[in-house]
């Protein structure tokens, strides 16, 4: 089964808590760099949803003039 694509808001989530974590400074070497990879994979989630917004937004704003 094909695994569900977060929305921004369960990434923007996510992302807080994994910063959170990673500021407490209680995780170890093994762990912090599993939580960064994650990291990276969100970011990289949100940024692509924001730029396909900004598209699509530039697109409804041409139809009106």
């Amino acid at each position: 089964m094909a695994k569900k694509e977060k929305t921004y808001s369960e990434a923007m989530q996510e992302l807080e808590a994994i910063l959170q974590r990673i500021e407490s400074g209680e995780l170890d070497v093994d762990v912090l760099s599993e939580e960064i990879k994650n990291a990276s994979v969100l970011i990289k989630s949100c940024k692509d949803k924001l730029h396909k917004a900004d598209e699509e937004i530039k697109k409804i704003l041409d139809k009106i003039d």
